[in-house]
């Protein structure tokens, strides 16, 4: 999957809801190389790791196709307006949750899918974004690094390794908890490591088992 635009944090945006007054959620392209910690793009702000960034959710990623999509209302989507780091020529909600890719010299690993927010709603500035956001049932992926490096827009998102439970992020998105046994699974088997962000949303008789 080719990686055509990186976007990291162009200004941090007051915002009146939350718990932490300003957003990271307007981002802007970069280029050149950049650097890929573990809390994501060199330059990128999570101004509230707890639920909108941390090491399980260092990189989002959304496809070019799923932005397209949004902007036949005639909206011009530029790259970042959604908050993602990546826009990817490439179906990203059909990633396996706990595949591995290398992007430049970094290595990634994909945990999941984004959960609309508030935050989100408010920024599209539409009250009901959150329903539609999840009626579309395409959510972009996230990532964490587990090797830190260096990429550029124009590098590849190569895929190193996908577990055999299957469960994509988009499935987990439309149909969560349905597919929470196969990841259960998977993570007692030391196939994937899960996310907490995302056992989080596990009916509580298997998080209470991990």
């Amino acid at each position: 999957m080719l990686v055509t635009h990186i976007c990291t944090a162009s200004r941090l945006v007051p915002v009146d809801i939350g718990r932490v007054g300003v957003t990271g959620i307007d981002k802007r392209p970069v280029t050149g190389p950049v650097k890929i910690g573990r809390y994501g793009v060199w330059g990128d702000v999570q101004c509230d790791r707890a639920n909108h960034g941390g090491l399980d959710k260092a990189v989002y990623a959304m496809s070019n196709a799923e932005m397209a999509w949004w902007a036949q209302s005639g909206e011009d989507l530029k790259p970042g307006i959604f908050g993602e780091n990546l826009r990817v020529d490439g179906d990203v909600d059909e990633i396996v949750i706990g595949s591995r890719y290398r992007f430049g010299s970094a290595l990634l690993e994909a945990t999941g899918c984004r959960t609309p927010c508030r935050t989100f709603a408010w920024w599209r500035g539409d009250e009901d974004w959150i329903a539609r956001f999840m009626a579309r049932g395409r959510s972009g992926a996230y990532f964490r690094v587990i090797d830190p490096g260096v990429a550029q827009a124009g590098d590849i998102l190569e895929t190193l390794s996908v577990p055999s439970h299957g469960v994509t992020v988009g499935e987990w998105f439309r149909e969560r908890p349905e597919p929470a046994p196969r990841l259960v699974a998977a993570h007692r088997s030391g196939d994937i490591t899960l996310a907490p962000y995302l056992i989080k949303h596990m009916p509580r008789e298997l998080r209470e088992t991990l």
